[in-house]
């Protein structure tokens, strides 16, 4: 009860409105999350984390701004960001439909073509609380080896979620990343974590992005990460998007490349087999 009443306290001073009730909210193993019902009617969410690394909270709401500022897939707003917590509007949440499925499709399809000024992003960030090297380079490929794959291939090797053997076989992927790469795209506004965790099915029949990793970066990598982890009606979203956004030829061969790194995080973070399916991605990519 103290806890609830100290962050309904830290609310209502970064809202400058009362706090009415407060709810805990299942799910997440990085944050404490707290729904907060407020005088004026609205609802919100709080998401808080004792000794939060530096930016953690302010990266994540400059993420979510610049993906809703593309008017594409639905973002929940700002509410205020400290550097112990952030609040966004509450999504109430209700059942997946193919209806919503084939509107994020099409809705993720217009963030991707919002478009970024480069590959890469102005400040590092975090992908759970890893951390995301975001520096530009001049191409996907080059950005794509050197600050999403080669760091968590030698992070995962230090914590023993990858042998030297496994490593060996990402690293060959990356010396002929140019020739797996396919066509050369545009910097696309990509979410960057789009798992079907960071997916809020709305009961307003919209499905709604949290949670990002958001950078320039290719747009096949989001379909990639959905694929990797199963997403309500998945096929319905990917048809979607390739009607309104037309993928470029080989595009689902190269899906193991681009969960080369979000199998490379999970590896760092959890151990597990994640190691080895990264390395059997990579091994499928290069034959």
């Amino acid at each position: 009860m103290a806890r609830m009443a100290g962050t309904a306290a830290r609310a209502e001073a970064l809202l400058d409105v009362g706090v009415v009730s407060t709810t805990p909210v299942a799910g997440g193993d990085i944050c404490t999350t707290t729904r907060l019902r407020l005088t004026d009617g609205r609802g919100a969410i709080i998401k808080t984390r004792p000794q939060a690394p530096g930016g953690f909270f302010e990266r994540e709401a400059e993420g979510l701004r610049w993906l809703r500022e593309a008017k594409g897939a639905k973002v929940p707003q700002v509410l205020a960001v400290a550097e112990d917590c952030l609040v966004l509007d509450w999504i109430e949440p209700g059942k997946p439909t193919t209806d919503a499925a084939e509107r994020l499709g099409r809705d993720l399809a217009a963030t991707h073509a919002a478009g970024a000024e480069a590959f890469g992003a102005a400040t590092d960030g975090f992908v759970g609380l890893a951390p995301l090297p975001n520096r530009s380079l001049p191409s996907w490929p080059e950005f794509f080896a050197s600050r999403r794959v080669m760091p968590y291939v030698r992070a995962a090797v230090d914590r023993q979620a990858l042998t030297s053997d496994e490593a060996a076989i990402i690293e060959r992927a990356m010396r002929r990343i140019h020739e797996l790469a396919g066509p050369a795209e545009p910097p696309a506004r990509v979410h960057g974590d789009l798992w079907s965790g960071n997916l809020v099915w709305g009961t307003d029949g919209e499905v709604w992005l949290i949670d990002p990793a958001a950078h320039g970066g290719h747009r096949e990598t989001d379909l990639a990460m959905l694929a990797l982890f199963g997403a309500p009606h998945l096929q319905r979203i990917l048809d979607a998007y390739h009607e309104a956004a037309p993928l470029a030829e080989g595009w689902h061969d190269r899906l193991p490349l681009h969960q080369l790194h979000p199998l490379l995080v999970h590896a760092v973070l959890f151990g597990g087999t994640y190691g080895g399916r990264a390395a059997a991605a990579a091994r499928s990519l290069i034959g």
